[in-house]
């Protein structure tokens, strides 16, 4: 990727209020009278002083110590909160163009990739977490100046299965490195996922889509393998699950965390949580699993039939004007329009997003007010469409969770605390704590009581470097 120059903005050191663009390396940043809403505090610190020296928080203390040499931020009015993690994301894509279109128009392509990681600051997330990385990615995304912190799973994936059954043989090893079968144990593919650096592994229980459906699955003793291997390196075992007897068996092998809500239910006719999934939610909610809604990976598949879509200003925010046009181009809409042959009209296509949409939002109130472990994930892209744009489809899944029940104070541990835990990176992250590193934001309202607040980013603050939203916006 193109290295990305971005403009730092910190507030001077004058006392006066003024602020200035800093291009050099983080150097000591004070905020003052500043409120600080973390999630492991019982109630928020009033008229706090927070100090920062290079990447890490130095000091939190409430009232003002004497001056120093800092560059001060004037905290009044603000409240100061962990930057967001999104546990599920994919950075290897853009979203919108497969990799052949991207070989067409490398112009187009880079531009784009220069503007993902910029994105996703742009809407307050601060640490991602790729569930099909590799070292690769890590490095290509780690030697951007200024990005989101890159965290990955190693894709367990069954050869054949899901989802490598759609990538040609011969980029199998490049896309997905971990693939097992009778030849490649589970075991030893979780033994290289950890020596390569991930801090998690994913696997999938997938049978197929649409007409397909017999896709080959892992068997319960692969699964148990995989998730006793993870247990034994300490990294934290996922599963792609979206139907009900995939987050069945998500109990039965002990698996960690699902990596989708539970949307496609055995009786599809059904309106109201039926038996069978409401007593698999229970027996999840019992094992304490964490529950990854992904709501948006089901609203951006209905987008794609809404022909105004393309039109919406926030997509100029944070997509590149030339990715932009060709998304409504004829090559830019081939994956939309083939998506649609699936259908015997969009209105068709709508209607059966919607139902699925209404369970998604039903199994997740149930996870919600029964006392399961919500995390926040986004499946950003969840595949070639540019429905799934980096960033703003964060901000979406907020607003998803909460029009499903799940609260802003639910949200916001979600996207802290709770995922920092889950991913076990809470060391690093996840709070507004003294020697964390300095991930922050700074809101114009309180998030755990209204979602607003994450539309009122005035600095996002990344491993030190101040930065204004504005400077992050598509040009």
């Amino acid at each position: 990727m193109r290295a990305l120059a971005l403009a730092v903005l910190a507030a001077c050191g004058c006392g006066c209020g003024c602020d200035s663009i800093d291009r050099g390396p983080p150097i000591g940043v004070r905020i003052e009278h500043v409120t600080i809403v973390s999630p492991e505090l019982a109630q928020p610190i009033v008229d706090a002083t927070v100090q920062i020296d290079g990447e890490t928080i130095m000091t939190v203390l409430p009232g003002m110590p004497p001056r120093r040499a800092w560059r001060v931020i004037d905290g009044r009015g603000l409240f100061l909160v962990p930057g967001l993690i999104d546990g599920h994301v994919h950075l290897g894509l853009i979203a919108g163009m497969l990799p052949d279109a991207e070989a067409a128009h490398p112009e187009i392509a880079r531009a784009a990739r220069a503007q993902i990681p910029r994105s996703f600051l742009a809407y307050g997330f601060t640490t991602l977490v790729d569930l099909t990385g590799t070292p690769g990615d890590r490095d290509q995304w780690n030697a951007q100046p200024l990005h989101p912190d890159f965290e990955f799973c190693g894709a367990a994936a069954l050869d054949g299965g899901y989802p490598t059954n759609d990538i040609p043989p011969a980029f199998r090893d490049a896309i997905v490195p971990y693939r097992f079968d009778a030849t490649h144990a589970p075991t030893s593919v979780v033994q290289r996922m950890h020596n390569d650096g991930a801090i998690c592994v994913k696997t999938f229980f997938e049978r197929g889509f649409g007409a397909r459906r017999d896709l080959p699955v892992p068997t319960l003793d692969d699964l148990r393998e995989l998730e006793a291997t993870a247990r034994a390196y300490d990294m934290p075992l996922l599963i792609h699950a979206n139907a009900t007897e995939a987050h069945e068996i998500a109990v039965a092998a002990n698996v960690q965390i699902v990596a989708h809500g539970l949307w496609n239910w055995t009786d599809d006719r059904a309106t109201a949580l039926p038996d069978r999934e409401r007593a698999a939610l229970d027996r999840e909610i019992a094992a304490g699993i964490g529950w990854e809604p992904t709501l948006q990976v089901l609203h951006a598949l209905r987008d794609l039939f809404d022909p105004a879509y393309l039109d919406n200003a926030e997509l100029a925010r944070v997509v590149p004007k030339s990715l932009l046009a060709w998304y409504a181009s004829p090559e830019g809409q081939a994956v939309r329009d083939d998506t649609a042959r699936g259908f015997a009209s969009a209105e068709q296509a709508r209607q059966i997003f919607d139902h699925v949409i209404a369970n998604a939002a039903a199994s997740t109130s149930y996870i919600a007010h029964h006392g399961g472990q919500l995390l926040f994930g986004t499946d950003t892209p969840s595949g070639p469409f540019y429905t799934n744009p980096p960033g703003l489809n964060g901000w979406r899944e907020i607003r998803d969770l909460v029009a499903a029940g799940v609260t802003p104070a639910q949200v916001f541990r979600a996207a802290t605390l709770d995922n920092a835990r889950a991913f076990g990176i809470d060391k690093l992250v996840g709070t507004v704590e003294v020697g964390k590193r300095a991930n922050l934001l700074l809101l114009g309202a309180d998030p755990t009581k209204s979602i607003d607040a994450y539309r009122a980013l005035r600095y996002v603050i990344v491993r030190g470097r101040v930065v204004d939203p504005v400077e992050l916006v598509a040009e």
